[in-house]
């Protein structure tokens, strides 16, 4: 099976970040994203310690797409000038669940391409008369 990763996201706007992972995973680099708020971070932060209320979010991804999900963090703007982006492999679980991440995540290389893949998705879907995405989540 494909590596399998959770990215954990943290900014100082919950509402912002829950507006980036949806973004995320509309463009199919993540299957889900958890947010968390209010979440208390103590960190050193040039010398000094800090604490400050953040969200958080916890994304479910392949481990080939981390660098694109940092890439997509940093243009939409993060308010941090080192946002705190850090991925953990999954090394196991529900198998369901964990192909259903990868899945969601096999992004197309073309129009064609994409069209045959939701066809199998949605075919598999039926076949199997599985709950809803969000359900899996």
């Amino acid at each position: 099976m494909t590596d399998l990763c959770e990215v954990v996201i943290t900014a100082p706007d919950p509402e912002w970040l829950a507006d980036l992972t949806r973004a995320l995973v509309a463009e199919g680099l993540c299957a889900s994203a958890h947010n968390f708020a209010p979440v208390l971070s103590v960190y050193r932060w040039q010398g000094q310690i800090h604490e400050r209320t953040e969200g958080r979010a916890s994304l479910h991804t392949r481990a080939e797409l981390v660098s694109r999900i940092v890439d997509r963090v940093r243009t939409a703007g993060h308010p941090y000038e080192v946002p705190g982006i850090s991925a953990r492999p999954i090394s196991g679980g529900n198998p369901d669940y964990l192909q259903w991440i990868a899945d969601a995540t096999d992004l197309p290389t073309s129009a064609g391409d994409l069209t045959q893949r939701l066809r199998l998705r949605v075919g598999r879907h039926e076949r199997r008369e599985a709950p809803e995405p969000e359900g899996m989540c």
